[in-house]
């Protein structure tokens, strides 16, 4: 009569400790896509206001650089005395510097890292929580 109450309650206990795993596995894969979903949100707002800075400032610089460049043909036209050829000297040394700042721009946002790198990590290390879980049910079980 003994053995089969001990035999019970290690199977209730059994049962219990194989529901409150699975309960917690489930708890903590929801708690962990909601940190993705945060964190992607994060990385996307950091974007845009990123580039909606970026369109304001590029607006106000193209408004000065027009100036600046009228001033520059002018200036160079005093000394060549042709207009349209200072007018495409110019316009050749802007084009280079804009396709200049072009590529840095460009290698700046790749450089953005918009990986959700803490929520790689937490799963990472929830891996190996598992993984070193795992192995000491097996032990008890043995």
């Amino acid at each position: 009569m003994d053995t089969e109450k001990r035999d019970s309650e290690e199977g209730s206990s059994f049962g219990t400790l194989i529901s409150k795993v699975t309960h917690e596995i489930t708890a903590l894969i929801r708690d962990e896509v909601e940190l993705g979903k945060a964190e992607m949100r994060e990385k996307v707002a950091q974007v845009t206001t990123s580039i909606t800075s970026m369109a304001v400032a590029g607006g106000m610089l193209l408004c000065g650089v027009l100036v600046l460049l009228a001033a520059a043909v002018l200036g160079l036209d005093t000394f060549l005395q042709t207009l349209w050829l200072s007018a495409l000297i110019v316009g050749v040394v802007v084009a280079i510097i804009g396709f200049i700042m072009l590529q840095s721009a460009k290698k700046k946002l790749q450089a953005a890292n918009l990986a959700p790198n803490r929520t790689m990590a937490s799963l990472r290390k929830d891996q190996e929580m598992a993984t070193k879980h795992e192995g000491q049910a097996k032990e008890q079980l043995k």
